[in-house]
């Protein structure tokens, strides 16, 4: 079966959630799946179902800490060029069928890495291989270069109400 490249991106809520729905559906048909969250080292709820309930789904977080409000320091920029070496080198052992690049859009556009090394990272994924890119902001480019891009958009959020983010829905 042929592999894609498929990008979630928007304002709206839902961009990893649907990629961890699609990590439980490949898991399901008996694929290997890699997941690698970028500028993210919070513990999310996630993280708890996965080393509980699917162990089969490898999971790490390449972030040290959240910068989404001021400038990202040296150290998340180390952190992230660092996990996207480590991805070149997963999507190179063609060992996952499916590898998630969590958040890749926020770190390209805070720098982190650039579009460019993303592409080429990518760039390198076997036939069979699906990748599946989530964030915020993605570029023209990595638009252009994947085979599927959703959007989710914004229509009403009750964030804008004061309410923060809850465990088990949010985070």
């Amino acid at each position: 079966m042929k592999g894609y490249i498929q990008v979630y991106t928007g304002n709206g809520k839902g961009k990893t959630t649907a990629a961890l729905g699609l990590a439980v559906r490949a898991l399901g048909a008996g694929k290997k799946v890699f997941i690698g969250q970028f500028a993210k080292s919070k513990h999310y709820s996630e993280l708890e179902t996965i080393d509980k309930l699917l162990k089969s789904i490898t999971i790490k977080q390449f972030g040290m800490g959240c910068f989404i409000f001021e400038k990202p320091k040296e150290e998340d920029v180390l952190a992230a060029q660092k996990g996207l070496k480590e991805i070149a080198d997963i999507i190179e052992s063609d060992e996952y069928d499916v590898i998630i690049l969590d958040e890749a859009n926020i770190a390209v556009y805070y720098n982190l890495f650039s579009v460019e090394e993303l592409i080429q990272v990518i760039s390198q994924k076997s036939e069979k291989t699906e990748i599946i890119i989530t964030g915020r902001y993605a570029t023209q480019e990595i638009m252009d270069f994947a085979d599927l891009v959703t959007e989710m958009k914004e229509i009403k959020h009750y964030y804008q109400q004061g309410v923060q983010a809850r465990i088990g829905i949010e985070k």
